[in-house]
């Protein structure tokens, strides 16, 4: 029966607490979209007018990129936007990651010059729009043009989504809730001064003050129940974007240390247990659990009938023509709600 299984997930209050919670983070990101980018071309507009190099108009012609996550040989212009990106990055100690850039186009694609103060694995992010409330938080964070926002309240809510993607369980409690709806409420009154932000935080409030029913035809429900009603397909696509998101996560620490520790290993296992237990999201996430099974897990952790079991479907996705497993594209976030859709859901 359709969303039969997301119903029986759903009376896990600790996990429909962390759907909640990332359900804000999707509202949250919705909000901060347009500002940032407003902000940030701004930013780059103000920078390639005052610094006298970056004034001339030249544009790299020499292809400058990083290796892995250093520079060698950079031509004069992508030198000069390099030094003025770390001239204006808020931390000088934190690790900068080239490699989300794409250096030759700094003078004219300001996200480019954005994507130097955001986590890793933003390389393919063309835009605000296509990256996840953790990016645009760190940008925030990161950047000396949001200097007139208080850093602390934003540190505060990325603390609260690192638990949160990073929780083994996918659970969280009613008082580590009651904690990040204080802080994100802090958060939307440093920037009151965006309507975006100000609605997405209503939506929250509305969110958060509601318990979550999925309605399964030929069910019976208490009288009242109603009004806790929420369009499964809405539930069902921030599931599917908060679980994404953290096998991305995965992915992404996998690719930059190959030795995975104790504790990743651990946070994989438990995903990977979760998603498998659930025939709905195991045929969702198929894909993205070999590719990450295929990287990460060290093969003395499989028994033989999993090994059997994981070559077999390798060797059926080649013969549809999936041989290219090993992109990271599969791990982008998925972004298919709108946030009218959203609204009205509520």
């Amino acid at each position: 029966m359709v969303f039969a299984e997301l119903s029986v997930r759903l009376n896990d209050i600790g996990y429909k607490n962390w759907l909640k919670a990332g359900y804000c983070l999707v509202k949250l990101r919705d909000g901060l979209q347009g500002f940032v980018k407003n902000e940030m071309r701004d930013f780059h507009q103000t920078l390639s007018r005052k610094n006298p190099q970056l004034r001339k108009g030249i544009q790299c012609r020499q292809g400058c990129k990083p290796r892995g996550n250093q520079f060698y040989d950079l031509c004069e212009q992508c030198k000069t936007w390099k030094e003025e990106i770390l001239k204006h990055h808020t931390s000088r100690d934190a690790c900068v990651h080239w490699g989300n850039c794409r250096p030759w186009l700094w003078s004219t694609e300001y996200w480019e010059m954005a994507k130097a103060y955001m986590p890793r694995g933003q390389l393919d992010i063309p835009g605000p729009e296509k990256c996840d409330a953790a990016a645009l938080l760190n940008l925030i964070n990161f950047c000396d043009r949001f200097n007139f926002i208080n850093r602390q309240k934003v540190r505060e809510v990325i603390k609260s989504r690192n638990e949160l993607m990073h929780s083994c369980e996918m659970r969280v409690t009613p008082q580590w809730i009651v904690q990040y709806e204080r802080k994100l409420e802090e958060l939307i009154q440093e920037l009151k001064h965006v309507p975006e932000v100000t609605s997405a935080g209503q939506e929250m409030r509305e969110l958060l003050s509601v318990d979550w029913v999925v309605h399964i035809p030929g069910q019976d429900y208490v009288d009242g129940d109603e009004s806790q009603f929420v369009d499964p397909e809405v539930i069902s696509t921030v599931e599917a974007e908060i679980l994404q998101e953290s096998l991305r996560e995965l992915y992404l620490k996998a690719q930059e240390d190959s030795s995975a520790n104790a504790q990743q290993l651990q946070e994989l296992q438990k995903l990977r247990g979760f998603i498998e237990a659930n025939k709905d999201l195991k045929e969702q996430f198929h894909n993205q659990l070999l590719q990450v099974d295929n990287l990460y897990l060290p093969a003395d952790l499989l028994t033989n009938q999993e090994s059997k079991r994981y070559k077999q479907e390798e060797e059926h996705d080649k013969e549809e023509g999936m041989e290219n497993l090993k992109t990271i594209s599969i791990f982008l976030p998925i972004y298919k709600m709108s946030s009218h859709s959203v609204k009205e859901a509520v």
